[in-house]
This record gives structure tokens, sequence and C-alpha cells, in this order.
């Protein structure tokens, strides 16, 4: 079930999101850490490092010794950090929306507050006579 303009996503949709999103970046880095370990000669721990400096945007760390290390590399820079971005995206993007549409909530309840006081201070000084200062 979709949540309406004005509700917020279930928890259970939420925790789907999050499985997805994590199963995501498990399954990139599986591949990259595979085929680093396969293509390169990389060891387990260097092909998890490299992999993982591929995947948050940090670059490769260590020089690749083969055209095809190369190209997997690049392959795998582009897919892993995209994974990794878009799971950012999907999980984010609906708990900051919700904070956003309160804070918006909240704005305009107090605007609506501080209009009715002002409304409320120029009746009464009205009713006194007085003008107010301009």
């Amino acid at each position: 079930m979709n949540p309406t303009p004005g509700q917020t996503a279930s928890l259970p949709s939420r925790r789907r999101r999050l499985f997805y999103a994590i199963s995501g970046i498990v399954l990139v880095m599986a591949i990259g850490i595979v085929g680093f370990h396969q293509i390169e000669g990389m060891d387990w721990v260097n092909a998890f490092y490299f992999e993982s400096m591929l995947a948050t945007g940090q670059g490769p760390p260590l020089a690749l010794n083969t055209n095809s290390g190369k190209i997997f590399a690049s392959v795998m820079g582009f897919a892993s950090f995209g994974t990794v971005f878009t799971s950012l995206v999907v999980t984010l993007v609906p708990i900051i929306s919700q904070l956003w549409r309160e804070g918006l909530d909240r704005a305009e309840r107090d605007a609506k507050k501080v209009e009715k006081d002002a409304k409320a201070l120029e009746n009464d000084l009205s009713r006194r006579k007085v003008k107010p200062d301009e």
C-alpha cells in the first residue's frame, strides 16, 4: 500500500527498502571482491579494500597490473558507486521528506499563530484608541 501525499511510508515499507539497499550493496561488493581476487590475483583483504574504496567513491587505492583488471575496476567503479548512492537515496529520501513536511507544517502553524496574535494586538490597541508606532 502506497502512502498518500500527507502520509508517511509504513515501517514494513521502510524495512523493505533498507533490505533491498543493503542487499544491492552486498551483491555488488561480493562481485567486486571475487572479481578482483580472480582477475588481479589480489588476496581477499586487498580485494575487499579495493572494492570498498571504489564503492564509496574514494577511487582505486592500489595500482592494477592487468588491462582486464583496469576495465573491471572501471565498470565496478560505476556500478558500485551507483549502487551505494542509489541505496542512500532510496532509504533516506522518504525520511528526509517526512521531516521536511513536518517542518513546513510547524512553520505554517507558527505563522498563523503570529498572525492571530498580531490581529489581537491590533484590536486591543484600536479599542484603547492608541495608534501603533509607524
